[in-house]
């Protein structure tokens, strides 16, 4: 674990140990909170895991399901969390989201989901349910550990990058994944088929393997409780792309939901969904797609400027490096997010309303409010 992750984890510690998250449960408005989630799953062993924080378990679920009811917060749908976001309701509620579609979301979440009665929406991309998708996160991850020492000569030329420590691997990962980030989407998931390659990792069926497919998704959407999101073709970072892209990335997997799965899909997640992965423009964009709200992963609780920003919401991940109560009851007071972000974050938007479709037109206040 990094430096800071230790530091986070004890920030969080002493916020729930000192008293201060219920303290300030009751001075920070709290509307509302929409948790991120990826994959639920039961704990493996693995020294090497860089992306065990995308996982947390059943039991982890279940249990911040019981923290969210005891803290007061009434759990709803995305569709129930608008019109309420729209109306300032005083009374805070969470909405639960799952990116990518992981196949474990129906084997591990569900169950929790259906005892607790928790309804839920799972963002779709499209390639990812085709089973055509690139997990290049996870194809990353394998290369590295089926090596001893890795050679990028497109990254690093004049460098062998060490992997026979769990923590040389580790180390090695996040150097790679950050460049990675930066780079051109195609040119960077070109590059992890090649070393995956060159590590003798076969990975064709990984996306299939992992993710469900369309008949899978119509059939978890039999259940009352399921709903689904666009969450773009490819998985790309919508930033890099160039607008007339990034809106045919939006609306075309909104169409594909809509008619793979029979219903309308109104709601959209930005892949990655930090300031570089999606901006201003890409929240302009989301609206003139004709979603009725859009998330990012910006950190934050949802907060009353949000009833200008439908296509800027905030969400809250559920970390599997986090997996402690003490960390959920701290986050849910607020406090976390408001050292972490000093003043509120409010994207840049135009001045206007934000495309909220017609069904919750008539619920958005009159004047408008700061954007």
């Amino acid at each position: 674990m990094s430096a800071f992750e230790t530091a986070m984890r004890l920030g969080l510690r002493v916020v729930h140990r000192t008293g201060l998250d219920s303290l300030a449960s009751r001075v920070i408005p709290r509307q509302g909170v929409i948790f991120a989630l990826h994959r639920v799953k039961p704990a493996e062993l693995r020294s090497f895991a860089p992306n065990r924080l995308l996982e947390v378990t059943p039991e982890f679920l279940d249990s911040t399901i019981k923290t969210v009811r005891a803290q007061g917060f009434d759990i709803i749908s995305l569709d129930d969390a608008l019109p309420r976001i729209a109306s300032r309701s005083a009374r805070p509620f969470a909405c639960f989201t799952f990116d990518d579609a992981y196949r474990d979301n129906k084997d591990y979440a569900l169950p929790v989901l259906e005892a607790q009665q928790v309804p839920f929406t799972v963002y779709v991309p499209e390639h990812f349910a085709d089973g055509t998708g690139q997990l290049w996160w996870v194809e990353l991850e394998l290369a590295i550990s089926a090596c001893q020492s890795i050679a990028v000569p497109e990254l690093f030329p004049h460098e062998r990058l060490p992997c026979a420590t769990a923590s040389e691997k580790s180390n090695t990962y996040r150097r790679i994944y950050w460049r990675l980030r930066h780079m051109d989407e195609a040119q960077a998931r070109a590059l992890v088929r090649k070393l995956c390659w060159r590590a003798g990792v076969d990975v064709t069926r990984l996306c299939a393997e992992l993710i469900m497919p369309w008949a899978e998704l119509r059939e978890l959407g039999k259940n009352p409780l399921a709903s689904f999101g666009a969450h773009t073709i490819g998985h790309f970072a919508l930033a890099k792309l160039h607008p007339a892209q990034a809106l045919h990335e939006m609306i075309a997997s909104k169409e594909r939901v809509e008619a793979e799965l029979q219903r309308p899909c109104r709601h959209f997640c930005y892949p990655y969904g930090d300031a570089k992965s999606a901006g201003s423009r890409d929240f302009e964009l989301a609206g003139k797609a004709g979603f009725s709200s859009a998330v990012t992963m910006r950190k934050g609780l949802i907060e009353s400027h949000h009833c200008n920003n439908f296509m800027a919401l905030p969400r809250c991940s559920l970390n599997g490096d986090y997996q402690d109560q003490r960390f959920v009851s701290a986050l849910l007071s607020g406090l976390p997010f408001l050292l972490w972000n000093g003043i509120s974050w409010r994207p840049q938007l135009p001045k206007k309303r934000p495309a909220v479709g017609p069904a919750l037109t008539a619920c958005l206040p009159a004047r408008e409010g700061k954007s």
